[in-house]
């Protein structure tokens, strides 16, 4: 196992961290955010990996900050991608909820998945072999890989070094903190030496961040309020990061249009849309998840914006037309 190597990228919002692993199949995991493409290929370059020597993409989960590179090296180089088959139904389809993509309003390009995995699969790099775990909660869809001789877990968003994933019960279901649950408990039985999440640095001490993680959940089952919070301002935050803030005068309109906002107002917090404005607002600003600058509400937490002409595109499942190249 002495020519390869596992590389962890990490990254800025938009884009989730990515892992190389660099052997005779080179598998790359995750892909960013779309507009943060050539920033992806040119990291893997930097690796020593051209994209046209990919043997395979896989996706921990089809979010849009996980898959948005897909398109780009699926045209480009016809590297095939990997999914669970929960997702790869929903992708391969053009389902409207591919990605979740409508109602967070968050663009993706159209991609293609052709390897559709299960748990318990296998994934060979050449000289590793990465057995696929089903780790839903996150998103139905949601794995795990684990690397078994190095003891490496590659997490995605099941939990971070300091945080969890943003639980949606509105597309995942109501049962999607216990499902996080119970992935957290069929982990714990692993041996893991570093875990590599979805956002934030290495994990050196995996035990002690799932054991945090299942702690948070169970707060959560005990006072959902607190999830939807948890939930409501991540997806606002990175509404912010992706549109490079929203002007005070369109943040009224802006909100009212997306489903996000809709039903966590009715159905979380039992508040009519245009009454959860300002609560969200006010608690936006409290946390300092988010704060006025010159009329503008901007994120706080480090990011780089997307050019203006990439999110003007706007492409959602419901305008992808999957070319026959990748068909």
């Amino acid at each position: 196992m002495q020519n390869s190597t596992i590389i962890f990228m990490e990254r800025k919002y938009p884009s989730a961290n990515m892992i190389l692993i660099k052997d005779k199949l080179p598998i790359l995991i995750d892909t960013g955010f779309g507009s943060d493409v050539n920033e992806t290929e040119q990291l893997i370059k930097e690796a020593g990996v051209s994209p046209e020597e990919l043997h395979l993409i896989v996706n921990t989960h089809y979010h849009s900050d996980h898959v948005g590179g897909n398109f780009h090296f699926q045209q480009n180089y016809g590297v095939k991608i990997a999914a669970h088959h929960w997702d790869a139904s929903l992708i391969n389809s053009c389902d409207y909820e591919a990605c979740s993509a409508e109602w967070l309003d968050q663009p993706v390009e159209p991609y293609l998945v052709q390897t559709k995995l299960s748990d318990n699969d296998e994934i060979n790099t050449g000289s590793r072999i990465l057995k696929v775990l089903h780790t839903p909660g996150h998103t139905l869809g949601h794995i795990s890989l684990y690397e078994p001789e190095e003891e490496i877990l590659i997490c995605g968003d099941l939990f971070h070094n300091n945080d969890i994933g943003w639980i949606n019960i509105f597309r995942e279901g109501v049962g999607s903190i216990q499902r996080s649950i119970e992935s957290l408990d069929r982990i714990s039985k692993l041996r893991i030496q570093k875990a590599y999440s979805g956002h934030g640095p290495l994990i050196e001490n995996p035990q002690t961040a799932i054991d945090a993680a299942r702690t948070r959940y169970e707060k959560f089952l005990k006072t959902p309020e607190k999830n939807s919070w948890h939930a409501v301002k991540r997806i606002f935050a990175y509404t912010l990061i992706i549109k490079n803030g929203l002007a005070k005068e369109e943040v009224d309109n802006y909100l009212l249009s997306c489903g996000w906002f809709q039903d966590f107002a009715r159905y979380s917090f039992q508040l009519q849309p245009e009454e959860f404005i300002q609560v969200l607002l006010t608690e936006m600003l409290r946390s300092g998840a988010a704060s006025w600058h010159n009329g503008d509400l901007m994120p706080t937490t480090p990011y780089q914006a997307p050019p203006k002409k990439w999110i003007d595109k706007n492409i959602k499942p419901k305008d992808w037309k999957l070319q026959d190249s990748l068909t």
